[in-house]
């Protein structure tokens, strides 16, 4: 499902609950400098990331500061965020006009808070030109803290170049039928360089069947409960999408490749180290 951009006013875009995509939570809270923000979402464990702009973070007494770095938009420096546990009450003060992205997964257990600094930033880059799909993943919330988080993954994926798929081959992670599958709740932000860019969101929710396809802009939010799901930037523009994953029972990906496509796992450079990345 496609959800156009609007002022949200600090309310959240995905809220916990949401029948569409039970597991996940997200919100875009934007603050002029001097601005705080509080939040605490109960049963959900969250991550604060600043688009742009820089923030301190207090969670239940404890601070984190200057968190965020870039300036004009998500392209310009390395993304930094802090881990916020199930149910804490957080506030957010911006020390320079910000944008910030808070992602969540559901998650009952309250574990410790820490900050993700850019040199803890885990970089996989994979594809090519010639196969379309040259594009850079930094994990934010990725592998590397499994013994950290209960079910949340969070990454920002850039295109590399301009034009070309991503999540492809098609692939989806709706059911949960280990070790095949994982089911995991997907929901993307999207930005485009320049922002007058555009692309497709496509969504096959069953095999054999045409799927649906969604325009989407500066802005868009995507929501992934089922189906495979590959997406594509026009020519001439790069592309960015901020992911936010929660898993049902695992905080482990498994991708389950479209059967048809699935070869074509053998033709991209580097895509089966992108997958172990989300595992």
């Amino acid at each position: 499902m496609h959800i156009a951009p609007f002022e949200n006013q600090n309310e959240a875009i995905i809220d916990a609950g949401d029948a569409r995509v039970p597991l996940n939570y997200f919100n875009i809270v934007k603050l002029k400098e001097g601005q705080a923000f509080e939040y605490q979402v109960p049963g959900y464990e969250t991550c604060i990331v600043p688009a742009t702009g820089t923030v301190n973070v207090e969670i239940e007494g404890e601070r984190f500061e200057k968190i965020g770095n870039r300036g004009s938009d998500v392209w310009d420096g390395e993304p930094e965020g802090v881990y916020v546990p199930s149910g804490s009450l957080a506030t957010v003060v911006a020390t320079a006009d910000t944008e910030a992205f808070i992602a969540g997964a559901r998650y009952d257990r309250v574990l410790a808070p820490f900050a993700v600094r850019k040199d803890d930033i885990d970089l996989v880059q994979y594809g090519s030109d010639d196969t379309k799909t040259h594009r850079k993943i930094k994990h934010i919330l990725g592998t590397k803290y499994h013994d950290q988080v209960g079910r949340l993954l969070v990454s920002e994926l850039f295109t590399v170049g301009q034009g070309g798929w991503s999540g492809f081959p098609p692939h989806k992670h709706d059911t949960d039928r280990l070790p095949d599958e994982s089911r995991h709740d997907e929901t993307y932000n999207f930005r485009f360089k320049p922002n007058n860019g555009f692309g497709m969101q496509l969504v096959q929710r069953e095999d054999g069947k045409v799927g649906d396809a969604y325009h989407i802009v500066d802005g868009s939010t995507i929501i992934l409960e089922k189906g495979y799901h590959p997406c594509v930037v026009a020519p001439g523009y790069e592309m960015y999408y901020f992911t936010i994953l929660g898993g049902l029972s695992q905080r482990s990906l498994v991708q389950y490749f479209q059967p048809d496509h699935a070869w074509q796992i053998e033709t991209i450079p580097g895509i089966k180290d992108m997958i172990a990345k989300f595992k």
